[in-house]
C-alpha cells in the first residue's frame, strides 16, 4: 500500500460544487475550480466530500460531478472519493462500483445520527474494508456526525485491515490526535481536516491537509502544508498568519457557506446553497469581502 499513502501525503482539496442562481450544478464554474486546483500545486482532490453538499445532490449528479472532475483531473492528481453514510449495507451496495470510476481511494465519514458505539465503529469499518476494492481513509468529525472516533479504536481499525490507510481527522482533539500520531502503525496516514489548525499538528507529525479553504486560496494553502512536510516551520508561519483571518472568517458560519462567499467575492462563483444551507449572513459577508480585498 506505499504508492497508494504516498498518494496522499500533502495538500488535498475538498471540492465545492458550484451552483447556478436556478440551483443547478454549474459544471462550467466547477472545472474552472478544478483546473485551478491543479495549476496551483495541490497534491490530490477530493469529490464528493462534505464541502460538495453531496447530502443535497440526487444519484445522477452525484456521478455527473465525479466525472467532471475525473475529465479535467485526466490523471494529472490522485482523486479521493467521498462515500459514507449511517446505512452500513447501502455503503456496501454502493461500494462495489468504485472501481469502475477513475478515483484512488474512497473516504469514509463515521457513520451519523445512529452514533455507533466504538465496537459498531469497528464493525462497520471491517465490512466497508473488506468489500472495498480501492484503499480506504476514515473520516472522523465528531462535530458533524455526534459520534467521536477514539484514537484507540483508529489504530485497531488500521492494524486490522491492510487497506485502511488513513485517517481524516477533524475531531479538533489535540490530546487525543497526539495519541494517534504517536501510536498509530508505522505506514498509516494521519491527515488534517482543520484549516485552521493544520500546521501545529503538522509540527507533531500530521501527514498533511484535506482544505476547505485551499479552494480559495490554492496556492497559500499548499506552500504552508509543503514547506511543513520539509521541517520548515518559520516560512510555513508566513502562509498560515496570511491565511488565519480568512480562514476563521470561512468557518463562522458553517462550511460550505463560508468558502462559496468567499469564493463569490473573489468572482469564482455564484454565492448559491442547497437547503437548508443558506448563505452567511450580511455581517459576515462583509467582513469576507473586506479580507478578500486585503
Amino acid at each position: 500500500m506505499t504508492n497508494s499513502i504516498d498518494k496522499f501525503k500533502g495538500l488535498g482539496v475538498a471540492v465545492v460544487t458550484p451552483f447556478t442562481v436556478d440551483g443547478k450544478v454549474d459544471f462550467s464554474n466547477l472545472e474552472k475550480l478544478v483546473e485551478n486546483l491543479i495549476q496551483n500545486k495541490v497534491d490530490y482532490l477530493l469529490a464528493l466530500g462534505t464541502t460538495s453538499e453531496y447530502p443535497t445532490m440526487s444519484k445522477a449528479e452525484r456521478q455527473d460531478i465525479v466525472r467532471c472532475i475525473t475529465s479535467v483531473n485526466a490523471g494529472r492528481l490522485p482523486i479521493l472519493m467521498g462515500l459514507g453514510g449511517p446505512n452500513t449495507q447501502s455503503i456496501l451496495d454502493r461500494i462495489k462500483d468504485a472501481d469502475k470510476l477513475p478515483v484512488d481511494a474512497i473516504l469514509s465519514v463515521t457513520p451519523y445520527y445512529n452514533k455507533p458505539s466504538q465496537l459498531g465503529l469497528i464493525e462497520h469499518y471491517k465490512a466497508v474494508a473488506k468489500c472495498s476494492p480501492l484503499p480506504v481513509i476514515l473520516y472522523n468529525v465528531p462535530g458533524r456526525t455526534s459520534c467521536n472516533m477514539q484514537a484507540e479504536t483508529t489504530i485497531r481499525i488500521a492494524e486490522s485491515n491492510p487497506n485502511v490507510i488513513g485517517v481524516k481527522e477533524a475531531s479538533g482533539n489535540v490530546k487525543q490526535i497526539l495519541y494517534l500520531l504517536n501510536h498509530k502503525p508505522k505506514d498509516f496516514l494521519v491527515i488534517s481536516g482543520d484549516d485552521l489548525i493544520t500546521l501545529p499538528l503538522m509540527a507533531a507529525g500530521m501527514d498533511g491537509l484535506i482544505s476547505v479553504l485551499a479552494n480559495a486560496y490554492p496556492a497559500e494553502t499548499a506552500n504552508m502544508v509543503h514547506l511543513a512536510m520539509n521541517d520548515q516551520f518559520i516560512k510555513a508561519r508566513l502562509y498560515h498568519d496570511k491565511l488565519f483571518d480568512i480562514s476563521q472568517a470561512c468557518f463562522k458560519e458553517g462550511n460550505p457557506c463560508g468558502i462559496k462567499a468567499i469564493l463569490a467575492a473573489q468572482g469564482k462563483i455564484k454565492n448559491v446553497l442547497r437547503l437548508p444551507l443558506v448563505p452567511v449572513s450580511d455581517t459576515l459577508s462583509n467582513e469576507i469581502h473586506k479580507l478578500v480585498q486585503l
